[in-house]
């Protein structure tokens, strides 16, 4: 009994969902597809001002187990597109799920995959509550194929083969079962900081399928059921705002992806990190203020300092 009440509770917050309006969040006029073409020199040098001022993160960033991409989109207008390590591929855990919900998505324009209610409330489980077996039926009903087509489409890719790889989902959130590891690192689970960037870029402006199609897909991804990593912050420091997030944890390898909408305080932008340490989980939270210093360009941290302390300065 208890069982379909939650199952029935679960299709009730979807549906309201995405009862919402569906334009896009980000009216950019051409928006591009890449969003590495929104490098900028001035968020760029203020991202690694911030990161390298902590010991303990340059030195992840140099050994490659520290990645993050930064979008700032306050500014429709003027997209702003910084990163450290964006290219580089790290195991992802749960992340990757983003790219299940594509594929899904994909298959249900197509005709491919009917919507049902268990296929909507199996989806919405994957990306709120990031569940296992919820995100194993939704990869058994798309198939490994199809997000290896969508990942690979030369068109709008997720994954080069032929370069840094990327985005890839190649073994289902079960003990069991066969894998399709992707073919530069025999990775089961992977993303790039630039790739996530990327997806929830198109998402943001419309472009992912279609503009209908990409706000359904916020719809999951909006208002985290989990409150750690990025969120943890956030919920602190800007507790009015929308927030859209998919996250990823297991064993050392700990990453977070977030799109922040904060009307309130002006800010727009989109925060993903993929850290290899044991405390990678208390790293990722620690970054979301340093990351917000780097969009106002207006602070400076104090240098060299140990693990995850921050002091931050005003200009003078």
């Amino acid at each position: 009994m208890l069982h379909k009440l939650m199952f029935f509770f679960s299709l009730l917050v979807i549906n309201l969902a995405l009862a919402d309006d569906k334009s896009p969040l980000i009216t950019s006029q051409n928006p591009q597809f890449e969003v590495v073409n929104y490098q900028d020199a001035g968020l760029q040098l203020a991202l690694q001002d911030q990161i390298n001022a902590n010991a303990h993160w340059r030195n992840l960033i140099q050994q490659k187990m520290m990645s993050i991409s930064l979008v700032d989109m306050s500014d429709q207008d003027n997209i702003k597109y910084a990163n450290i390590n964006g290219d580089n591929m790290m195991y992802a855990a749960s992340m990757p799920k983003i790219a299940v919900l594509y594929a899904a998505m994909d298959a249900i324009e197509e005709g491919d995959l009917r919507l049902t209610k268990k296929v909507q409330n199996d989806m919405w489980l994957m990306i709120s509550k990031s569940n296992n077996a919820a995100s194993t039926r939704m990869i058994d009903r798309v198939g490994f194929q199809r997000i290896e087509d969508l990942m690979c489409n030369p068109e709008n890719p997720f994954y080069d083969k032929e370069g840094n790889g990327g985005l890839w989902v190649g073994k289902r959130y079960a003990a069991q079962g066969k894998r399709n590891p992707e073919p530069i690192r025999g990775l089961s689970h992977a993303a790039t900081t630039d790739a996530v960037a990327k997806f929830y870029y198109q998402l943001a402006t419309g472009q992912l399928i279609n503009e209908s199609r990409s706000a359904q897909m916020l719809k999951y991804l909006k208002n985290p059921g989990l409150h750690h990593k990025f969120v943890n912050t956030l919920d602190v420091i800007a507790p009015d705002a929308t927030l859209y997030r998919k996250s990823g944890s297991w064993k050392n390898w700990h990453c977070d992806s977030i799109m922040v909408i904060d009307e309130a305080r002006g800010k727009k932008y989109i925060l993903v990190a993929m850290v290899q340490d044991t405390d990678g989980e208390q790293i990722i939270r620690s970054l979301v203020k340093p990351a917000e210093i780097a969009l106002d360009q207006s602070g400076t941290l104090a240098p060299d300092l140990q693990k995850n302390e921050v002091i931050i300065t005003a200009d003078s």
